[in-house]
């Protein structure tokens, strides 16, 4: 056996929850370009299970906020948005609400950076 490599064993367990509510501010330029998303003030990431409910946030996100999606993965529950800070907080918010009280969803705290 050769010394010096590991095995990572993850585990994929389904679960109604937002693990990941964050808010880039003023993120470098350089984050856009390696992201392939166009330029905004903010950037929102969200991680959710099921996966499938990267699509309803993105819904709740656009309509409580003036946001864009820059991405959402339906297979790994990623969800980025962009817009100005204070839209991209606000949808986040209106995320965390919508799957608490209408989807029984753990939710994630929003952070800031």
């Amino acid at each position: 056996m050769e010394q010096g490599k590991q095995r990572v064993i993850q585990e994929y367990v389904p679960g109604k929850q937002l693990t990941l509510a964050h808010v880039i501010a003023n993120p470098d330029p350089i984050l856009y370009t390696k992201l392939g998303i166009e330029e905004a003030s903010a950037i929102g990431i969200l991680t959710l299970t099921p996966t499938e409910t990267a699509i309803i946030a993105a819904d709740v996100a656009t309509k409580a906020a003036h946001v864009g999606i820059g991405y959402l993965d339906r297979f790994t529950g990623s969800l980025v948005i962009v817009g100005e800070v204070s839209a991209v907080s606000m949808a986040i918010e209106a995320v965390n609400v919508f799957l608490a009280e209408k989807l029984h969803f753990t939710i994630a705290p929003l952070t800031r950076s």
